[in-house]
């Protein structure tokens, strides 16, 4: 085996510099000089015999195919060097450090809260940030390794995701308290085919609301906001089939809707935590992850 003669002190300096995309930005984030900065990175890759980052006069730097890569290993290799360092100063009953978590835009407002209330209270030594977005943002976050586990639906997600199951979110029909189902114990596609239809019309999440029709259903008006679909039912527009389910009846607005579950057999969205297959969590991502199950877990069904 070759010997490596770059420190961890130079993969962080390139780390850093490849993302703030300047020398300069990372000598002030750092506080080190910037030539020593630029300094270890060409013994990186002078050590690695491939060029990493391309210089631009007055421009900044941009990663080579090469260095686009190494970023990711480098920031996983910084990361469980940091576990380790840990692990070894006996500190794996009380986690400290960073961590990056993703959230799925459409699930954030229902869990995301109270999942960081209840890490904190078990973790209080590790500092979360937050990446939240639709789910290809989602999961370019998760690969290229600027979030270590998102929660996320399990619709059509990137082959190189292994993913844990949570939770179960089964669809339910949305109507205006006038509408003629309003009070019935539960609904049918059937019952309401051929009426307006609310689309949540969002990134993959549209695809799946439309596999419960047998036809396609009358889309009157689409969104890709959750309040706005609530706001339209309860104004008369139309009806919405929704998987998440607010704490009240009462829309922004000041309308009210109501919620009645779907008589036919129709599959949930499996709500999941999703990492990168293949790479070792770090110890606070593994506390997340079990601090995840048992939070769902407690839910009410």
């Amino acid at each position: 085996m070759a010997d490596v003669n770059f420190t961890l002190v130079q993969l962080r300096y390139f780390v850093t510099a490849a993302e703030l995309g300047s020398m300069t930005a990372a000598s002030r984030e750092l506080m080190v000089a910037q030539s020593a900065i630029s300094a270890a990175i060409a013994q990186v890759e002078r050590e690695l015999g491939v060029q990493l980052l391309i210089r631009h006069h007055a421009r900044g730097l941009s990663l080579t195919r090469s260095g686009e890569r190494f970023l990711v290993e480098a920031r996983e290799f910084l990361a469980h060097a940091a576990a380790l360092a840990q692990s070894a100063r006996g500190l794996a009953g009380s986690l400290t450090g960073e961590l990056s978590v993703g959230c799925l835009t459409a699930l954030a407002p229902f869990y995301l809260s109270r999942l960081l209330r209840e890490f904190a209270g078990r973790f209080p030594g590790v500092r979360v940030t937050v990446i939240e977005g639709e789910v290809s943002a989602i999961e370019a976050a998760l690969l290229d390794g600027r979030c270590e586990a998102a929660l996320v639906y399990a619709t059509d997600l990137a082959l190189d995701l292994d993913l844990r199951l949570l939770t179960q979110a089964r669809p339910h029909a949305l109507l205006p308290p006038g509408h003629r189902l309003a009070d019935a114990d539960a609904v049918s596609l059937a019952d309401l085919a051929g009426e307006p239809m609310i689309l949540l019309d969002l990134p993959r999440s549209r695809d799946y609301f439309r596999t419960l029709y047998a036809s396609e259903p009358r889309v009157r008006f689409r969104t890709s906001s959750f309040e706005t679909a609530r706001s339209l039912v309860a104004g008369g527009h139309g009806y919405s089939i929704l998987t998440q389910q607010a704490a009240t009846d009462q829309t922004y607005d000041g309308g009210r809707v109501v919620s009645v579950p779907i008589s036919d057999e129709v599959p949930p969205l499996d709500v999941v935590l999703a990492s990168v297959r293949g790479v070792r969590p770090t110890a606070r991502a593994a506390a997340f992850a079990e601090t995840c199950a048992a939070f769902f877990s407690a839910m009410p069904e």
